[in-house]
C-alpha cells in the first residue's frame, strides 16, 4: 500500500488515521513505525503501547506523564512537539502523534489545536527534504472535520478503520459485498451511509452476538485527494483495503474473517416448470388441436371496416305517424 511501504511525501505531505469504538486503527501506526525507511518521529501523547518497541530509525518522545495539573514539571506540549520537529535530523522525515484528541485535551482549546497543528504543517512542508504529518484522532472527535478540509492541506490521505463485521452484516442484510463481488457504485452507495452510524458499528461489535474489537485484522478505507494544482482539477480516489497484523496491508480476499464472503457460492435462481411432476396430462390430443384451431379468435376483425346495414320494419297501419318512416316515404 503506498501510504506505507512507498510514501510520496512531496505529493502527500499528509496522512490523518481515523478511529473509532468500534475499531482502532493503531496497527497503522505499528506499521509505519516497523517498516520505517526514513527518519520518524513519534509524540506518544497517550498509547503506550507504542513505546513497547525500539526501532533504529524512530525516535520518540514521552509524553504521557506531561498532563496539566497532574504533573508539577508540567510543559506546554506545544513547546514539545514543536522542539521535536525543529531538532529533527535532516532528510526525509515522517512526524506522528499518536492523539489528537489527547493534544487538545491538554490545551484546552480546539481553535488552538488547529492553529498549532496548521503551523506545525507549514513546518513540515518547508522541510527542504519532503516530509509528512501523520495525525491520529477519533472518528467523534471536533478536528475531524477541520483537519479534513482543503484549507489545511490541500492534499490529503485519510485512512479509516473499519470492523470486518460491518462488511459481513452488509453481505447479509442488503445482499451487497465488498467489490468485485457487488458493482462499485451499490456497494459504496450503501456502505458509506451505514459506516457512518458509529451506533450500528457499535452494536454489531458490542451487542448480542459480536465478538468485540480486535487489532488482528481490520478493513482501511482510504480516501486520497490530489492538490489540484495548476489547470489540473483535484480530484479524490476512494479504495477499501484489508489489514492484518501479521502482514499488513493485503487484499480483502484474503483475510480469514472475510474468506466467508468469498468462498459462499452464491447460486442464481432458477425457474422451474410448473408443468412438471403434476398427477395429469396437460398435453392436446389430436382431435382437441383441431378443435380448438376452429374456434373464432377473438378481435378477427380488428383493424378492418364493416359494413352494416340496418333497416327499419314498421306495420302499415303505423307507418305513417312513424317519424322515422316519414323521412323515407
Amino acid at each position: 500500500m503506498s501510504f506505507v511501504r512507498e510514501p510520496r511525501r512531496r505529493q502527500q505531505p499528509f496522512l490523518l488515521l481515523q478511529s473509532s469504538t468500534a475499531q482502532s486503527g493503531l496497527g497503522t501506526i505499528r506499521q509505519l513505525l516497523g517498516d520505517a525507511s526514513v527518519n520518524t518521529v513519534l509524540i506518544c501523547l497517550l498509547h503506550s503501547s507504542l513505546l513497547s518497541v525500539e526501532l533504529p530509525r524512530v525516535q520518540t518522545h514521552d509524553l504521557l506523564d506531561n498532563v496539566p495539573g497532574y504533573n508539577d514539571n508540567y510543559v506546554d506540549s506545544r513547546q514539545l512537539i514543536q522542539a521535536a520537529v525543529e531538532n529533527a535530523a535532516s532528510g526525509p522525515l515522517d512526524f506522528i502523534i499518536d492523539s489528537v484528541d489527547t493534544l487538545a485535551s491538554d490545551i484546552g482549546s480546539v481553535a488552538e489545536t488547529y492553529k498549532f497543528l496548521y503551523e506545525l504543517m507549514s513546518l513540515i512542508r518547508t522541510r527542504s527534504s519532503p516530509s509528512r504529518l501523520v495525525l491520529h484522532l477519533s472518528s467523534e472527535s471536533s478536528l475531524l472535520p477541520l483537519l479534513s478540509q482543503p484549507a489545511f492541506s490541500p492534499p490529503l490521505t485519510l485512512v479509516i478503520a473499519h470492523p470486518p463485521a460491518l462488511l459481513i452484516h452488509l453481505s447479509a442484510e442488503f445482499l451487497t459485498p465488498p467489490p468485485p463481488l457487488s458493482p462499485e457504485a451499490k456497494f459504496w452507495g450503501i456502505f458509506l451511509p451505514v459506516s457512518e452510524r458509529v451506533e450500528e458499528s457499535e452494536r454489531l461489535i458490542f451487542g448480542p452476538g459480536g465478538e468485540g474489537t480486535g487489532d488482528d485484522e481490520f478493513v482501511i478505507e482510504v480516501i486520497v485527494r490530489d492538490d489540484g494544482d495548476g489547470l489540473r482539477r483535484r480530484g479524490v480516489n476512494r479504495t477499501l483495503k484489508g489489514w492484518s497484523l501479521a502482514r499488513g496491508p493485503c487484499p480483502l480476499a484474503e483475510m480469514d474473517s472475510l474468506k466467508s464472503l468469498w468462498s459462499r457460492n452464491i447460486a442464481e435462481p432458477t425457474v422451474v416448470d410448473p408443468t412438471l411432476n403434476v398427477s395429469f396430462n396437460l398435453n392436446l390430443t389430436a382431435s382437441q388441436q383441431k378443435s380448438r384451431a376452429q374456434v373464432p379468435l377473438p378481435y378477427a376483425h380488428e383493424g378492418s371496416r364493416l359494413h352494416i346495414t340496418c333497416s327499419i320494419h314498421c306495420s302499415p297501419i303505423i307507418r305513417k305517424t312513424c317519424r322515422a318512416c316519414r323521412n323515407f316515404l
